[in-house]
């Protein structure tokens, strides 16, 4: 018959347990750090003053005042106020969201936002410019970049268009206007 060897089982040192429990939770918390650490960054909205009604759509022209920074707090860009009588537009840069038209998270903030609120938009690089700034620009290569915007409001394109071939009319039937005027009369 075949014979088993025995090997006597020695007790548990007192706290050993114990250790080998927490160096598990230590191996678990350490490995959900790092599936953490490894997860792309995403869009930030973050809500400074909560707005009201509906969200700008793709397709819709929005008028913002914004600041943008990198993340290291250098401006890099800023809003201008447009050079047009005041009425026909609302106050704040228009901006097309539309594919192509500005960066992507740009668009994707916007979508999220409500006329009349105040916001701090994160925008990772993947979804900014990534490798490829614009050149000259302060931006540098993977830079995510954060915006301070206020949504003033938001019109859809045809309604934009409209009011641009209203605002075009205008400007130029004031210009023939006084082109007809002699100055000797």
């Amino acid at each position: 018959m075949t014979e088993i060897t025995r090997v006597p089982l020695q007790p548990i040192k007192k706290g050993s347990l114990t250790k080998l429990w927490l160096g598990i939770i230590v191996a678990v918390l350490l490995g959900a750090g790092l599936a953490w650490a490894a997860v792309p960054k995403g869009l930030d909205v973050e809500t400074v003053t909560a707005g009201t009604g509906d969200s700008p759509k793709l397709g819709d022209v929005v008028f913002v005042n914004y600041v943008g920074k990198l993340a290291d707090g250098t401006e890099f860009d800023r809003s201008q106020p447009m050079p047009i009588p005041p009425g026909v537009f609302p106050e704040g840069n228009p901006l097309l969201l539309e594919e192509g038209a500005i960066i992507d998270g740009f668009i994707d903030g916007l979508t999220q936002m409500q006329k009349g609120g105040s916001y701090v938009l994160t925008i990772p690089a993947e979804q900014a410019y990534g490798a490829a700034p614009p050149p000259g620009s302060p931006i540098p290569p993977n830079a995510d970049l954060v915006f301070e915007v206020d949504v003033v409001d938001f019109m859809s394109r045809e309604d934009f268009q409209t009011r641009a071939a209203a605002l075009q009319s205008m400007m130029g039937s004031g210009e023939e206007g006084e082109a007809g005027t002699s100055p000797t009369e």
